[in-house]
Parts: C-alpha cells; structure tokens; sequence
C-alpha cells in the first residue's frame, strides 16, 4: 500500500470548491472548473513539501459536482479518494457548526486519521460512466411514467371521459412520450453493451443465470465497475445490504442477525426481484424456499439467503468465465 505524506481535503459545491492542506492548515477557495483545478494544482504544489506522488487529494463523492475534478486529477496521475458524506460524519464524532472551510477540514483530518488504510479510488470505465447514467436517468422516467399510469388509472374509475377530455388525453400523450424516451434509453445501453467486449461478455454470463434480468445485469455490471471494485461476492452482498450482521451486546440484547440500512437500495430491490422470480421459475430455488418455510425459517431470512445466492452466482459465472449450468436439472 502507497504511502502518503500530504492529505488535501476538498469540499465541493456546484460553483466553486474550498480546499485545505492538512500538514500546515493553508487554504484557499477555486472554481469548479478546468482553470480552477489548474490553478489548485499549481497552488498545492507550492505549498506543500513533498513529490505530487506522495500527495493524496480526498473529497466527498457528490455525484456530478465530484465528477469533473475527479477525472482531471486522474488525468494528470495525482491520487484522489471519493469518500461518502455519512463516513465522514460518523467517524469524527460530534461536531459543533459548519461551512465549507470547516468541512475541507475535516475531510483532509479524515484522510490523515485514515492514512494506513486508504487505497485511492479509480474512477469507472468511460462506458460504465454512460450507463450509469442512462440507467439513472432511465428510472427516473419510469417512476414519472408510474405516476402517469397511477392517474389513468384512478380518472377512469372516478371522472367521466366527455368532461374530463383534455385531462385523460394529456395523461394518454405522457405516457406515450415516456414510453418512446424509455426505449430510446434503452437501446442507446444496448448500443453501448454490444460496443464494448468486457461488458457484452460479462452481461451474457450475468443472464445466463435463471431469475436474472436485463436490468440487474446492466447495475451489477455499472456498480461492480466491471467487477474491478470487489473482490468476492460477500464485499458485494454487505455493498447490496444483503449481508446479516450480528446484533447483540453482553447479556442485555441478544437480537437475531440483521441486513444494514446503509446499502445500495436500487440493487437490493432488483436482486429481491430476482429472487421472487427465482422462486417462480427455478425448480430448485422453489423447492429450497418450500423446504426452509416448512422447517419454520422466517420468509425474509429465506429471501435473503436466495439473494445472496443469487449474488455467489453471478461473481463465480464471471471468475469462471463460462455461463451458469443448471445441474439441478441432472440430478437424478
């Protein structure tokens, strides 16, 4: 693991972004732009005493305000950390006010307290990066789509078609126009699955497996950055929230063992899709849920326990290479 001697917290805004060095506690103010990450460069390597390899910029991860200054450091080879706001907060105990000084700060003091453990990030394929977004935006299309479908739905119960005419014809042309955009998100991903080598081929493996989905496939594939951010399946399930932790504390609480609120929430919900489908469609999933429920195992433990299976499956079809095989189907 790289050793660093300089930690430079930033604290990101849509504008502009405040940055500290935490060795001697300068700072200064940039704008969010190309000509500002120059001038920050230029200003943090007059002012700190060590070679631009033994530098370490951390930042909080704020999505599209994070991005730009993230793919310039990893263009110009400096080493940078994403972190998430809530790690931040939790680990520096209680603190009193805020501002972005404050908060440049405590990110440079937590990359600092953190120094022996952090393994700078990498920011994701440029292809993983596009369907992200697609995705992102994709979902939200489909949930103004819903609302749409919800309304049509509660007119033709509740208001006569002759006097509501405009009302049930605007709603009509919505989903319609949803439904294009929709499609056209969609085969725009399809474009770039086929495009690329490492996606296309790990994309057949995924769906290879019974009770997988397109959609799964496509956030698993984005979220794992092609499998590059995990090393095995039990990293993901914990990421999926899918992992149970224990739960108790001397003799007072003996609580059961509990999946984490902290998780990705969109791919536990696809994987909780995968697993009722799984049930349905797969003889052995169906029969393993009939037998579990009979010995008296809770219903959402058991789904559980078929979410992470289904996890297992996709990391081994992808370190193996080759695409599931169904031997309950042999089994005598």
């Amino acid at each position: 693991m790289k050793k660093f001697k300089e930690f430079i917290g930033i604290d990101i805004s849509k504008l502009k972004f405040d940055i500290r060095i935490h060795s001697n506690q300068i700072a200064s103010v940039f704008d969010n732009n190309n000509t500002g990450f120059k001038k920050m460069v230029n200003w943090v390597l007059k002012n700190v005493d060590c070679d631009k390899e033994e530098i370490l910029f951390a930042l909080e991860h704020t999505g599209l305000f994070s991005l730009p200054i993230s793919v310039f450091l990893s263009e110009n080879k400096f080493h940078f950390i994403l972190l998430p706001g809530l790690e931040i907060k939790r680990s520096l105990g209680i603190q009193r006010g805020k501002n972005d000084k404050i908060d440049a700060k405590r990110i440079a003091e937590y990359a600092y307290q953190k120094k022996d453990k952090i393994v700078p990030s990498q920011l994701p394929f440029k292809n993983i990066l596009q369907i992200r977004r697609l995705l992102k935006l994709r979902e939200r299309l489909v949930k103004y789509r819903a609302g749409f479908l919800k309304d049509k739905s509660e007119n033709k119960i509740f208001l006569n078609a002759k006097e509501n005419k405009l009302l049930f014809e605007i709603v009509d042309k919505s989903i319609i126009e949803l439904n294009k955009k929709i499609d056209k998100i969609e085969k725009e991903i399809d474009i770039i699955v086929e495009s690329d080598t490492l996606i296309s081929k790990q994309f057949y493996l995924i769906t290879s497996i019974k009770g997988v989905g397109k959609q799964t496939a496509l956030f698993v594939i984005a979220y794992t950055n092609c499998f590059s951010n995990f090393d095995n399946w039990r990293k993901f399930a914990s990421y999926c929230g899918t992992a149970p932790f224990p739960y108790s504390s001397g003799t007072s609480i003996k609580g059961r063992n509990k999946v984490s609120p902290l998780a990705n929430k969109k791919i536990k919900s696809l994987l909780n899709q995968c697993a009722r489908s799984s049930i349905i469609c797969n003889p052995e999933m169906k029969l393993y849920y009939k037998t579990r429920k009979e010995k008296g195992d809770n219903g959402m433990s058991i789904m559980n326990i078929i979410r992470n299976k289904m996890i297992s499956r996709i990391f081994a079809v992808i370190n193996r290479g080759t695409p599931y095989v169904d031997t309950y189907k042999f089994a005598a």
